[in-house]
């Protein structure tokens, strides 16, 4: 039988209007991972949203299911974030259709397993292009945007693999770090005009592609390390996001915040 994360203990919370009125973009937000749990959220906390993906499908319907729930406009725009001509037609859409970029949450990842010495140049960089170059072209893309503006947020998404070691994860790991370094580098120097940037470092988020992807033994052995017994829900992950958005973290930039139920 496929593994299942048991024990769950929370409730899908109700909105609070925390980004009323906000625009924000949200990178990889078509499925059913954390992207798209991000893009639901923001929709339900009042926030007029852009969404990017690279599948064109599953972005449609993600942009119809978020309309559907609110009168507030989202936009689909097909974005593949090792490009930059697709990470600036992204941003030039945004500014079209909602006239400023407040929030940018940089969802955009990849991953895979390989021990080191198995690995090809390619697997590596294209683990390191999609996680850590994506996401430093949408960040400095939101940057040039803000900056100017004195005003803006930006939320990536880490992974406590970043602090933690795990064999066949040495790429991933390596990206998600420097994601981090990334984050507080460029936190520094939104800094002085009001710009923050923070991320979000999840441990174990259970979601269809991560389980298609890993063994049921793996996952069962991540999990056991959770102090609640279980995975994260996807939207669990997304609450911090907003919570980083919003102007609730005000004092807050060049900050990782690990989502876990154990040390990171």
């Amino acid at each position: 039988m496929p593994f299942r994360a048991t024990n769950r203990m929370s409730e899908y919370p109700p909105g609070r209007d925390l980004l009323e009125g906000k625009r924000v973009i949200i990178t990889a937000a078509a499925g059913a991972g954390i992207g798209f749990a991000a893009a639901k959220r923001c929709v339900e906390e009042g926030a007029q949203v852009v969404i990017s993906d690279i599948h064109r499908q599953r972005l449609g319907e993600a942009g119809e299911e978020l309309a559907a729930m609110s009168d507030a406009k989202v936009t689909a725009v097909l974005c593949n974030v090792t490009s930059e001509a697709d990470v600036q037609k992204l941003i030039d859409v945004a500014e079209t259709e909602m006239g400023r970029i407040d929030v940018m949450i940089n969802n955009a990842g990849l991953g895979g397993t390989a021990d080191l010495v198995d690995m090809t140049d390619e697997q590596w960089f294209k683990v390191i292009d999609v996680t850590l170059n994506g996401t430093m072209r949408c960040t400095r893309a939101a940057l040039r945007h803000m900056i100017p503006r004195q005003g803006g947020v930006v939320v990536n998404n880490a992974s406590v693999l970043g602090w933690r070691a795990q064999a066949g994860q040495s790429h991933y790991a390596a990206a998600k770090a420097g994601v981090m370094a990334l984050t507080r580098c460029a936190a520094m120097e939104g800094a002085p005009s009001g710009v923050r940037v923070n991320c979000v470092a999840p441990s174990l988020a259970m979601h269809p592609f991560l389980a298609k992807t890993t063994s049921d033994e793996l996952l069962k052995e991540l999990t056991d390390k959770e102090a609640f017994g279980r995975a994260a829900e996807v939207w669990e992950v997304a609450n911090v996001m907003v919570f980083l958005a919003s102007d609730l973290s005000s004092y807050m930039t060049g900050e990782v915040v690990s989502v876990s139920s154990q040390r990171a």
